[in-house]
């Protein structure tokens, strides 16, 4: 029977505000694996934290960080990474899947691509080292980070499926795609078969279409363009699809059935549930687009979506009667 590993690494931010979402993403993503088929003796969480003896690191970090730290397995470090990468090289056999996610800050200086970490960072050169002692030959590499592109082509091979959340080296702006993915895996809404599994292609192809319609909403023109590649040729594809050159190996490999949405039953409050969730996303799109905008129009609209969140909490607890 296959079993699947998974690696989800939260690494550096760049700042706290987006330190926050990423280590939200990242909590989900762990949260929903075992309805997802990866036991806890078969993932490794690493995240982005304070040392030990930093308390004022670790009271500055938001609720969502610090659950994020609790459920973490050990540091965002190369050392930490290599050291699950080789322990999923010795329990993985041939037949089963290595899923690794990466969500955090990339940077691309001088032609050279890599992730951000406490201590060095990783290009992705140093990622195939640690691949290709994996016997698995089912690989799934997904980079969710700015200025991941050229981890395409470098990591690009035989049975592994490469995600990255930008076109190229130079889309250094903090990315969307991570978020919408994450979002993919976890719930039936990515789900186009109703196999009640969500394929990584399926995942690539909601992501995309959700961070277009973010930045359709604020009015941009996309600053991300994500590839996947899984023909092993070295060159990703905006548009993969199953009749495409990429897209076919994608359309078959899932981590597992999806948990479901936990939303509830009742049709209406289902739909408040499902406007509140929505509204909660464009927060997030909106601090993530930040950089963008202009402080006064940045201010005034985050408070308008803030308030609708409260808004629609109060219709859905008068709803549920309490």
């Amino acid at each position: 029977m296959l079993k699947a590993f998974l690696l989800v690494v939260v690494g550096l931010a760049g700042d706290p505000e987006h330190g926050k979402t990423f280590h939200a993403w990242g909590t989900k993503l762990v949260e929903a694996s075992a309805s997802l088929g990866v036991p806890a003796e078969r993932l490794v969480y690493l995240a982005d934290q304070p040392a030990a003896d930093d308390k004022r690191g670790l009271e500055a970090m938001s609720e969502e960080q610090k659950k994020s730290v609790a459920l973490a397995k050990g540091r965002a470090t190369r050392d930490e990474i290599a050291a699950a990468l080789e322990r999923f090289a010795k329990e993985a056999g041939p037949d089963d899947l290595v899923f690794i996610t990466l969500v955090g800050h990339g940077t691309f200086n001088g032609g050279k691509a890599l992730f951000n970490l406490q201590g060095r960072d990783m290009g992705p050169a140093d990622f195939d080292v640690l691949l290709k002692k994996l016997p698995a030959k089912q690989i799934v590499f997904v980079n969710t980070a700015s200025a991941s592109a050229p981890f395409v082509e470098e990591l690009s091979g035989k049975g592994r499926t490469i995600v990255t959340a930008t076109r190229t080296g130079g889309q250094h702006f903090a990315t969307l795609f991570g978020g919408y993915f994450v979002e993919a895996l976890t719930s039936e809404a990515a789900d186009s078969d109703k196999n009640k599994r969500v394929s990584v292609l399926e995942a690539f192809l909601y992501a995309r279409a959700e961070v277009k319609r973010a930045y359709d909403r604020e009015g941009f023109l996309p600053k991300e363009q994500a590839l996947l590649d899984d023909d092993g040729d070295k060159e990703g594809s905006q548009e993969p699809a199953i009749t495409a050159k990429d897209g076919k190996v994608a359309a078959v490999v899932s981590l597992g059935t999806t948990g479901g949405d936990n939303l509830p039953a009742d049709p209406k409050l289902r739909a408040l549930h499902l406007e509140r969730r929505d509204l909660e996303r464009r927060v997030e799109s909106h601090r993530l687009l930040k950089e963008g905008m202009e402080p006064a129009r940045y201010a005034s609209e985050l408070e308008k979506l803030v308030t609708a969140i409260a808004l629609k909490t109060r219709e859905i607890r008068t709803a549920e009667g309490k």
